[in-house]
């Protein structure tokens, strides 16, 4: 069974050999392949290449298009700095006066420099690996893009004082992150991820008001493509649980301290699949690989038959290589539970 009959046999909870690995890996992946973070974020290929490595060094099944939040930004006017080998930089916000909303321009995503170079990406991967491992595009979350435009300080202020903009501003953040979405699933994706890591921040009546109805609304309009949503909120997530079974996500990511068991069976009233969740620093980055197989074990063992398997968030950069194979060994240990 390869990687993409694995997955698609999970989303409808049929028989398969081992439960999925979806582990997000960026950082880790770049350097896996001696490759330094600034080519991986503005050079396309890189990004194939070092995803094609780890899919095959560590037998992840998920080929993932995913690298830093400020794609759409940049290509809206946001100056950003990559250094050398180190985390992009944005050090001043594009919307530093309300009133500087009124000068944003929708710009599709196929004249994007940044936008562009993920499609360039979907479309390699679909050229070596279509059919065999699932290939996921990545949009931020209307509230996250919000965020990277105006500063995450700023937007919490916002929330508060100017409610009323918020939402202009997250009428255009939506459609621009639609368009996006779209083209990226016209290029090859069979996933779109979202992130939007901002909504853990807040309340869940805020999160009902400001996050989760322009989360539905892109979903939406990725199963309207015929593709998979899945969303990605970073966090302590237990709180709006039951709000995000509802965004339309048919895989919602599970951050290490969330209940797992519980957020599992609440999910599975909505037939979502939950992915996760073991501690990616303590278990993944500084365990054992003894740790790391009985981490999976048990997030095997409190899943279901939809269940996706990672850590839950990001491999950290420098995770050791007998980590990332216990975790396949755990995998292939429990079958198909």
């Amino acid at each position: 069974m390869n990687s993409y009959q694995r997955y698609t046999a999970r989303l409808q909870g049929a028989a398969v050999d081992r439960a999925p690995n979806f582990n997000i890996m960026m950082r880790r992946a770049a350097h896996h392949i001696g490759q330094p973070l600034s080519r991986y974020y503005l050079d396309y290929r890189v990004l194939v290449e070092a995803n094609l490595a780890v899919v095959a060094d560590f037998h992840i099944d998920i080929l993932q298009a995913i690298s830093d939040p400020y794609r759409e930004a940049a290509d809206l006017g946001l100056e950003v700095e990559f250094p050398e080998d180190n985390l992009p930089l944005a050090r001043q916000p594009l919307l530093i006066e309300p009133t500087d909303l009124s000068r944003l321009r929708f710009v599709a995503p196929e004249a994007g420099r940044r936008m562009s170079d993920r499609l360039e990406a979907i479309r390699l991967f679909r050229e070596r690996a279509g059919g065999e491992v699932p290939i996921m595009g990545w949009v931020e979350g209307a509230l996250a893009e919000a965020a990277d435009l105006r500063g995450v300080v700023q937007l919490m202020t916002d929330l508060y004082d100017r409610p009323e903009w918020v939402l202009e501003l997250l009428e255009f953040c939506v459609e621009q992150e639609i368009a996006f979405a779209r083209a990226q699933v016209a290029a090859g994706a069979d996933i779109i991820g979202l992130g939007d890591s901002i909504c853990s921040q807040i309340s869940p009546r805020m999160y009902r008001q400001f996050g989760l109805p322009y989360e539905q609304r892109i979903f939406a309009a990725v199963r309207e493509m015929g593709a998979v949503g899945r969303l990605h909120i970073c966090g302590n997530t237990s709180s709006i649980m039951a709000d995000m079974a509802r965004s339309g996500a048919q895989i919602v990511d599970l951050d290490w301290m969330v209940d797992w068991g519980q957020a599992v069976k609440t999910l599975a009233t909505h037939e979502v699949a939950a992915c996760g969740n073991f501690d990616p620093v303590k278990v993944m980055l500084q365990g054992t690989p003894e740790e790391v197989r009985q981490a999976v074990l048990t997030c095997v063992s409190a899943g279901d038959a939809r269940s996706f398997i990672m850590a839950g968030c990001e491999i950290p950069d420098g995770t050791p290589a007998a980590n990332l194979l216990a975790q396949y060994h755990a995998l292939c240990e429990a079958g198909g539970s």
